[in-house]
């Protein structure tokens, strides 16, 4: 079971989390996964050692990160046939880190690598070991669980309230439209309107027009000659 705690900050790698928690069950395995970042421009070589190799099975022990890059060791604990007194573990383990050669591969790295007697500039990181009975963790993950639920629960929520706003938008802009079409269609009711009352006067006024100049022209041929 893997553990989620604040990192470990070195000069060449930063480890997460800062200590290995492992769920402690007879006769069980149980592992913690460590995350090692590689804070530099170079090259870097890590190794891993613990004081109960027989314990705890590391995988990998020993690697190479890129610049900039991380990596994921699987430290499992082995199944064990007894209890440790109040559940205490004096465990400890120790990530040494340094820098190598670009594209140097783990099986090339001397054997001295490691070794402060070489002269190599060696940083280390000392992590302690914390078992954690079953309940504690089936406790620890039902807090998880409920928070998780909560989580989902307001989101479900806000979900819901952006719906309703949203559908609410779209209703106003619907309702906005077909304002705007009715608007449009009294418009061009009035215009036709207007152009029909216009071609009624106009044609009245044309048609007194005829009247008139047809009464004119038959006065004046009806009209006698003084002659």
């Amino acid at each position: 079971m893997s553990a989620v705690g604040a990192g470990v900050g070195n000069q060449l790698v930063s480890i997460s989390p800062d200590e290995l928690k492992f769920t402690f069950e007879l006769e069980k395995q149980s592992y913690c996964d460590l995350k090692v970042v590689n804070n530099t421009e170079n090259h870097v070589a890590f190794k891993v050692k613990t004081t109960s190799p027989k314990k705890y099975f590391v995988r990998p022990n020993t690697g190479v990160v890129d610049p900039w890059d991380s990596c994921i060791i699987r430290v499992t604990l082995q199944a064990q046939r007894e209890y440790p007194p109040d559940m205490q573990c004096k465990d400890k383990f120790l990530l040494q880190s340094t820098i190598v050669p670009p594209n140097t591969d783990v099986d090339d790295l001397p054997q001295d690598s490691f070794n402060k007697d070489s002269g190599k500039a060696i940083e280390e990181c000392k992590l302690r070991v914390t078992y954690i009975s079953p309940s504690s963790a089936q406790a620890n993950s039902t807090e998880e669980s409920l928070k998780d639920s909560q989580l989902s629960s307001d989101s479900t929520h806000l979900n819901q309230a952006l719906q309703r706003l949203k559908d609410e938008r779209d209703t106003a802009a619907r309702q906005t439209k077909q304002l705007q079409q009715e608007l449009e269609m009294l418009k061009r009711r009035r215009i036709r309107k207007s152009d029909r009352g216009f071609s009624f006067t106009f044609a009245i006024f044309v048609a007194l027009i005829g009247i008139m100049v047809g009464f004119l022209l038959n006065l004046s041929l009806t009209s006698p000659s003084t002659e």
